[in-house]
């Protein structure tokens, strides 16, 4: 086996605005790795990089996918939304910068907090994005 080898994967299918369900991968994600044995400090934090990811999805896209797989070196998510977009990446990465709405923020959510944070919490982060087709996420956590 090599350490590019795919020793789990699932896909999650996540809804817009489905409150329901939010955070239901992430749980999902986080329970698997300390199921088989993930150190906590790592479970940490693709906790933070999946559960901000699929609430991305909730709060502005209509509809996405979180593809979830480990090897024997990471932890790969590979997040899809078809949704508005993010118009300025760059400034969407500043911390506190946030295109939530009045109900978004109501709701507790939209602090500017989500993008930043999966990028502090991941070893590798790369986001595009195409306006009014969607944005994609590919983050990787190490687990040394």
């Amino acid at each position: 086996m090599n350490n590019n080898s795919v020793l789990f994967e699932e896909d999650f299918k996540i809804k817009g605005w489905d409150f329901t369900n939010a955070g239901e991968a992430s749980l999902k994600i986080k329970n698997y790795l300390k199921e088989v044995g993930i150190a906590e400090n790592i479970l940490k934090r693709v906790a933070i990089t999946s559960y901000e990811a699929e609430m991305n999805i909730v709060l502005y896209a209509k509809e996405g996918t979180i593809n979830f797989k480990v090897t024997p070196k990471k932890v790969l998510l590979e997040v899809k939304d078809r949704g508005p977009g993010i118009e300025d990446v760059e400034l969407a990465m500043k911390e506190g910068y946030s295109t939530a709405t009045e109900e978004i923020r109501n709701m507790g959510f939209g602090a500017g907090m989500g993008l930043p944070n999966i990028k502090k919490n991941a070893d590798m982060f790369v986001i595009k994005s195409e306006p009014g087709k969607g944005t994609k996420l590919n983050i990787e956590v190490y687990l040394k």
